[in-house]
């Protein structure tokens, strides 16, 4: 058996490949970005990978606040009554995040407290202006997800269909499956202990972000500046539109990115409580999440897995 995963205990499982399926991966963004496509020209899915990696490259270029030059280093650099110009992307990336900040309640926050709303978005021009000083945005927890949409939108650009892409498991999105299969296979394991698998689920057409804490405090809850507490991992589930829908200009509003709302939604996850993220998910058709809570007793280290969204209603317990 094949299973490979990271830290939010997001897995890809399987009995090996089918025949057709090619993998290719490339780091980029502090991980490692893969592409498991089925195309009978091997050479041709490597330069549709290679294309798709590419973009990637470019992405982080323009999105990463470690490198100077990027647009998310220049808007962080603005003094109150200054304005930037960014690019499509970036801009996207904002407009994206900056929904997303509000469907949460502010629990998702790319600027983890430090005034996102004093930002004044331009899509039509792409200019951002900074009401106020000290705004430090980081978009860790959307960009890979964006990157991975984007990706996807490039290979099937180059006609390939069945594809699956993911940033670090972290961020996974599902085109159609090989042939003869209903979809991609994914497990939803525990972090800290990987062999207890959760939920088995066969994936087509959305897009599975995670989270976790296996390697400590290292996401705060922008409303308190507390660190995530009483969780050990999310999961959601975000269906994908039609590429019709999802590829809209910059000035048409944002992107319908599957795969970055789903990171933005399992970062909320860690910090809602169950009963926001009930009507977080009753709101948003076809949005689906998964809560693993900290076991209250660190003895027996397990603890049932909540559900919510989906068809069901409520949220209720995935293991019983």
């Amino acid at each position: 058996m094949e299973a490979n995963g990271g830290d939010g205990g997001l897995l890809i499982e399987g009995q090996g490949e089918p025949g057709g399926v090619r993998r290719f991966s490339h780091e980029a963004m502090a991980t490692v970005f893969e592409v498991r496509a089925e195309h009978p020209d091997a050479r041709y899915a490597a330069q549709a990978a290679q294309a798709a990696f590419a973009l990637a490259d470019r992405l982080e270029q323009e999105l990463s606040r470690f490198l100077p030059a990027s647009d998310i280093s220049r808007i962080n650099q603005l003094a109150a009554g200054e304005r930037a110009r960014v690019g499509t992307s970036a801009m996207e990336c904002l407009v994206i995040a900056r929904h997303m900040f509000d469907v949460t309640g502010g629990a998702f926050d790319i600027s983890i407290g430090t005034g996102l709303t004093s930002l004044v978005l331009d899509p039509e021009q792409c200019l951002v202006h900074a009401t106020s000083g000290g705004v430090r945005l980081d978009l860790g927890g959307i960009g890979k997800g964006y990157a991975v949409d984007l990706m996807a939108e490039l290979l099937e650009e180059w006609d390939l269909e069945r594809v699956l892409v993911h940033g670090g498991f972290s961020s996974v999105l599902a085109l159609e499956p090989p042939a003869g299969r209903d979809g991609w296979p994914l497990t939803l394991s525990d972090p800290k202990r990987p062999a207890r698998v959760l939920i088995r689920r066969t994936a087509r057409q959305e897009a599975l972000g995670a989270s976790g804490l296996r390697k400590g405090d290292h996401i705060v809850d922008p409303r308190t500046g507390a660190p995530a507490r009483g969780r050990r991992a999310a999961w959601v589930v975000v269906p994908r539109p039609d590429a019709a829908r999802a590829r809209t200009s910059a000035g048409d509003g944002p992107r319908i990115a599957p795969a970055a709302v789903a990171d933005a939604l399992t970062t909320a996850c860690l910090l809602l409580s169950p009963g926001e993220i009930e009507r977080l998910c009753a709101a948003t058709p076809g949005v689906e999440a998964w809560i693993l809570p900290e076991p209250d007793d660190d003895r027996t280290g397990t603890s049932d897995l909540l559900h919510f969204g989906g068809s069901g209603t409520g949220y209720t317990s995935a293991l019983a």
